[in-house]
């Protein structure tokens, strides 16, 4: 009795070219739709596959910080800072014209809405992990931004 060899479906092979595209262009998710057929593609990253320039790190109440470390390295270690779940755009307001979710010097509880991030046309509401004041803002409306990229400092 002869064995069944099984075949590569045309969804596989999209899918590792979906996966290759990713490798090629250091993107962490990547999604298609066509022909009611939806495909994404993600991995997960310790660190964001980009940094910002110095210029997006600093809120316009900052100043950059001078010496050998650099403002993202030490932004990512610290203790209060909310970091971005997904690649993605990030929304500082519900929708466009309304106020801000929160500013600098707000008073936010645990699960309280900080901002929105979307990505695939998805709307992720990003929330406070922790109570505390809003210390800093480090992204601008409208602003793309990474996997794992520094969104706020909460104290």
């Amino acid at each position: 009795m002869a064995e069944a060899v099984p075949t590569k479906s045309p969804n596989e092979d999209l899918i590792r070219s979906l996966a290759n595209l990713l490798n090629e262009t250091g993107l962490t998710e990547i999604e298609i739709e066509e022909n009611n057929l939806r495909v994404r593609v993600a991995r997960n990253l310790s660190m964001p596959t980009h940094t910002l320039p110095i210029s997006h790190l600093v809120s316009s109440a900052g100043v950059a910080a001078s010496g050998g470390t650099s403002p993202s390295s030490s932004l990512e270690n610290h203790p209060g800072v909310v970091t971005s779940p997904m690649v993605g755009t990030a929304y500082r307001s519900p929708e466009p014209g309304a106020a801000s979710f929160v500013e600098v010097g707000s008073a936010v509880r645990e699960g309280d809405t900080l901002l929105i991030v979307e990505a695939m046309k998805t709307m992720n509401q990003i929330s406070a992990p922790r109570g505390g004041t809003v210390k800093r803002i480090l992204v601008e409306n409208g602003q793309p931004v990474e996997y794992g990229e520094p969104l706020m400092i909460i104290e």
